[in-house]
This record gives C-alpha cells, structure tokens and sequence, in this order.
C-alpha cells in the first residue's frame, strides 16, 4: 500500500512557487469509526460492539480532559491540546484585555508520535515505512512543458513511485 498523489500547480501570483507543480495527497475515501472497528474486530478477539464501546468513552473522556486544560498523550499514536485563537491585534495592554474580546475561539492541536531511529533521526509513527505512489489517473499530461518552456522532463514522470519513508519529506519534522 502507498499513499497516492497527483500533480498540482501552485495557482498564488503572489507564491515564489508560482507555476510550479507539487504533489498532493490523494484521499480515495473516508474510514469511520464502524468501519475501523470492523477491521479491528477481524485483527482481534475483541467484538465490534466492544470497540465502539471503548472509542466513544474515549472521546468523551478526552473532550473532559482538554477542556480542563489537560495534554492528552496517547502512547504510540500523539498528543492533543486545545490552543487559543485570539483577535488580530491584541490587547494594548494587560489591563485591557479580556477574555470575552480578544478570545476568538479554541480549536485542537494534534501533534503524531515521534520515535527516534537508530541514526538519531526523528520519524512521526504514522509514516514510517510509508511510500508514496502518483495515483492511477493524473489529469496532469506531464510530457508537455508548462508554457512552452522546457522543465527538464522528458516524458511521463512515474520514476517517484514507492519512495522510501527516509526519503519522504516532512517526515522527520
């Protein structure tokens, strides 16, 4: 399995990346949570009903510990916060903040599991041993140069299929 892309060009005139291509990460559907506990129901003993059971706890559980100002550290898979939003601008002062005027809202923070690899390197859990893959139909013809210029490519770009989870960028970040 590897995580699918399709070429995309960068469309901000205002971008220094203007015109360039970049790949995106392709979503070929939406797994919830009955359908995960499916899966996990056929990888073990524990019944769908069961699973369900567990997950809706936790999110409730979670929900009470964030809004108590808690860090939620869940061993192998990351750590959630709420962070505050504020009104652009801010108090001129300390005395002249409030709450009710310059809190815009709250919002969660998730951040993945790092692990640190035999090379001292950091590797988020989530993506270590990953490839990526460009989907099957790209709606971009990447034989023909952008504008008439000539990018360098000399025909169909497929050569960055199933690129090692080293080679990933972001992945140590």
């Amino acid at each position: 399995m590897a995580v699918l892309y399709r070429l995309a060009q960068n469309k901000m005139s205002k971008s220094a990346a203007y015109g360039k291509w970049f790949a995106q990460a392709v979503m070929t559907g939406t797994i919830d949570t009955d359908a995960l506990a499916e899966i996990m129901q056929r990888n073990c003993t524990v019944k769908k009903s069961d699973i369900l059971a567990v997950i809706s706890e936790l999110i409730e559980t979670m929900q009470d510990q964030l809004q108590n100002s808690k860090r939620i550290k869940l061993n192998g898979f990351g750590a959630f916060k709420l962070g505050i939003e504020n009104e652009v601008g801010g108090a001129a002062t300390a005395a002249e903040f409030s709450a009710s005027k310059n809190i815009k809202g709250l919002h969660v923070l998730f951040q993945p599991e790092v692990k640190t690899d035999t090379t001292g390197q950091r590797r988020k859990t989530f993506v270590t041993g990953c490839t990526v893959q460009e989907a099957p139909k790209n709606d971009v013809d990447t034989a023909k140069p952008a504008n008439g210029s000539d990018s360098g490519n000399s025909g169909s770009q497929t050569g960055n299929s199933n690129v090692p989870s080293g080679d990933v960028p972001g992945e140590g970040d």
